[in-house]
């Protein structure tokens, strides 16, 4: 079960990005107050964690409902995944998070401070396509009662962390710095890659019974 656990836990992580994430709102609530960015960041937690936690529970009655194999899915899913993958890799993901940043900040200056605790952090930052795939992948594999509570319970660290992320988002980017940071991202997008590839695999497998 430990397995499972560090596997789910290890391939939330690196979707869902909680150091990556901590840079986009750290520039999002740059004009925000204390209170004001503790409380968008539990909201945005909180906002994230209840649409994942919807798909892990009732994503696999979704695709039923929509009549998608669940090795389609996987396929699907898998290839999402390896480009997220390569983005990191290449560090376009990064420079597209921060053009957001750039733009949200830009069209939205003035005494107002703008709640981005739902958009953009739960969704796409939090709950994006790539986190969505991924915990229904993973709750896909799990046989029983006892490894979906494991990976649901990886899924609440993963958000837990994100939330740590969130409110320590200045203090984090002072102590890590961009070149530690760039180093640490194509590290995770190299392992979701293989992740990727493995989950493209299994697709492939289950769909041609091989």
């Amino acid at each position: 079960m430990f397995q499972l656990f560090l596997s789910a836990f290890v391939t939330l992580f690196v979707v869902i990005d909680p150091p990556g994430c901590a840079p986009i709102y750290a520039g999002l609530t740059s004009a925000a107050s204390g209170p004001q960015r503790r409380a968008m960041a539990l909201r945005a937690c909180l906002v994230g964690g209840l649409i994942l936690f919807g798909f892990a529970l009732f994503g696999e009655a979704l695709l039923a409902y929509m009549h998608i194999e669940l090795d389609a899915f996987r396929i699907a899913g898998g290839i999402l995944l390896f480009v997220i993958a390569m983005e990191m890799v290449f560090e376009k993901r990064t420079r597209r998070r921060e053009e957001r940043v750039e733009k949200i900040v830009h069209d939205h200056q003035g005494p107002e401070v703008e709640d981005v605790s739902v958009f953009p952090m739960a969704m796409p930052m939090i709950a994006g396509p790539g986190a969505i795939a991924s915990v229904m992948l993973l709750m896909s594999r799990a046989q029983g009662l006892q490894p979906s509570l494991v990976i649901l319970a990886a899924l609440a660290v993963v958000l837990l962390l994100t939330l740590v992320a969130l409110l320590a988002a200045a203090p984090l980017l002072r102590l890590l710095g961009a070149k530690v940071e760039a180093v640490v991202t194509r590290l995770l997008g190299l392992m979701l890659a293989a992740l990727a590839a493995q989950f493209v695999v299994n697709g492939v497998r289950g769909s041609f019974g091989l």
